[in-house]
């Protein structure tokens, strides 16, 4: 059975302290990777492991006074509490660095910022 999570229900933390007007959280991690074949055979025996990357991104409602003092050289910490009735799950970014902000506003609706991340690690928690 899949695990549902509310939007309703979770909240984004930056350096522990909660982020208003958060829209949505995205992210992707990628590693690098390479195959091993044998001698004499065009059949993979194995992979291995390279570099990874984390890369995210926050959209908020208008725009966040907390995410636009962040200090550029400084790395800071993301915590999405995810959450559902008794279903927890905590998505940890380490080490994160602002890459770009964004921000768009049309008609009829409210304007949004969108602040893209990226992390050194990111880490999941279930509990």
């Amino acid at each position: 059975m899949p695990t549902i999570l509310a939007a309703n229900d979770s909240s984004v933390l930056v350096d522990g302290k909660a982020i208003d007007g958060i829209q949505s959280i995205e992210y992707r991690r990628q590693e690098v990777r390479s195959n091993i074949y044998a001698l004499g055979s065009s059949e993979r025996i194995g992979v291995v492991s390279g570099a990874s990357s984390v890369e995210g991104s926050l959209t908020i409602a208008s725009t966040s006074p907390a995410l636009d003092g962040l200090d550029p050289e400084k790395p800071f910490q993301i915590s999405a509490q995810l959450k559902h009735g008794d279903t927890h799950i905590t998505v940890t970014f380490d080490e994160c660095f602002m890459e770009e902000k964004e921000f768009r506003l049309a008609v009829g609706i409210h304007g949004e910022a969108v602040y893209n991340f990226s992390a050194a690690r990111v880490r999941q928690e279930t509990q």
